[in-house]
């Protein structure tokens, strides 16, 4: 497949977005044959938490990715849950990321489970980008005992919508002759980068469909979604100059935890905070980045909940600085006027850090 990029007929770009199914939930069921075939979810509990991760059984009853645990019981009464791993999915994730650098150096992580990849330019020499993902596919699958899905197309908003479009186990190609018109027909609310409350405003414009948002000029989308406005006016026709970037900082890392038992004393709380803010800051160490701004979030038994946030000159020297930060922010919140159900960390204004005597890890964990 010769893909095309319209809008730079010298540029030919081909561009995969390798998506794992259910990417969780099917390494549990990988390693534990008795849940096999089984509703699943992955994360939370019977009683209460957020589901992280459904197998498709569970997702056959409308269990999906953060649904109250609650909820998800009451959908499927069978669903099983299973405490996450992360340690486990960081290393299938780093077995997918080496079966990606066999094809192409250029590979842009979005999460554990999924990265575009630009195989204009491939390391096999391959020239149709269907058959490049199929042997992905048939690595990850020989490798990791598990199924991925693939989209494959001239740019990256179209090659993530293909992805969906076969799954589970399946691929989907979106030739530029097809792309405007895919498009088109497109809810915009299936759109990848169009949030429920960015599809009720456009609703509320009147913008059902791809085809009702080509209908508006680059001035009247910048009036109403801001600096998003040229991004929605390029995809409404197929358009998207996004390059794949090898070397993409995330925004943020954040962790967080649903307790069992509602915390009303600081020195649980505290307690609780430094496993989470362990595995951010060692996301940063491993991988050679800086981070500037620390965020607490609180969120209470009536699931009210609160951020507190504060940002430095320069990036977090080590732990402890953000142990005590941290603290500082805590504090106020205590005392509690109401069990506390979940707390969490995010790190963010993050940048490459240079870190001397380190070897540098892959950005994929």
């Amino acid at each position: 497949m010769n893909i095309v990029n319209p809008g730079h007929a010298d540029r030919p770009r081909k561009i995969i977005h390798v998506d794992m199914d259910a990417f969780y939930a099917s390494v549990e069921q990988r390693d534990n044959p008795e849940l096999r075939g089984k509703p699943l979810a992955v994360g939370g509990s019977a009683a209460r938490g957020v589901v992280a991760a459904a197998s498709y059984e569970a997702r056959v009853f409308g269990v999906h990715s953060a649904m109250p645990s609650v909820t998800a019981k009451r959908k499927c009464p069978d669903l099983i849950f299973v405490k996450p791993r992360f340690e486990v999915y960081k290393e299938v994730s780093q077995q997918i990321r080496a079966i990606f650098a066999e094809y192409t150096p250029m590979i842009e992580p979005l999460s554990l489970d999924e990265a575009y990849l630009d195989v204009t330019d491939n390391l096999k020499g391959m020239q149709i980008a269907t058959e490049i993902a199929l042997e992905i596919r048939a690595k990850i699958k020989t490798v990791t005992g598990l199924n991925a899905s693939a989209g494959i197309s001239y740019n990256k908003f179209l090659a993530k919508m293909a992805s969906d479009l076969n799954k589970p186990n399946g691929q989907a190609v979106i030739t530029p002759k097809h792309g405007p018109a895919f498009v088109e027909a497109l809810p915009v609310k299936k759109f990848h980068g169009v949030g429920p409350a960015t599809a009720d405003k456009m609703h509320r414009l009147g913008i059902e469909t791809g085809a009702d948002l080509k209908t508006k000029d680059i001035s009247f989308l910048q009036q109403h979604f801001g600096k998003s406005g040229p991004y929605f006016h390029g995809i409404a026709r197929g358009v998207d100059e996004r390059q794949v970037r090898p070397d993409r900082v995330r925004k943020s890392i954040g962790s967080e935890d649903t307790f069992d038992q509602d915390i009303h004393a600081i020195e649980t709380a505290r307690e609780e905070l430094q496993p989470l803010i362990e595995k951010v800051w060692g996301y940063c160490t491993a991988n050679g980045i800086g981070a500037k701004t620390v965020t607490l979030k609180v969120k209470y038994s009536d699931f009210h909940q609160i951020t507190r946030s504060r940002t430095v000159p320069t990036p977090f020297r080590d732990i402890q600085e953000i142990r005590t930060i941290v603290d500082s922010l805590v504090e106020p919140v205590f005392p509690a006027v109401r069990g506390i159900r979940l707390l969490g960390i995010t790190l963010s204004s993050l940048e490459k850090a240079i870190i001397r005597d380190q070897p540098q890890l892959a950005l994929l964990l």
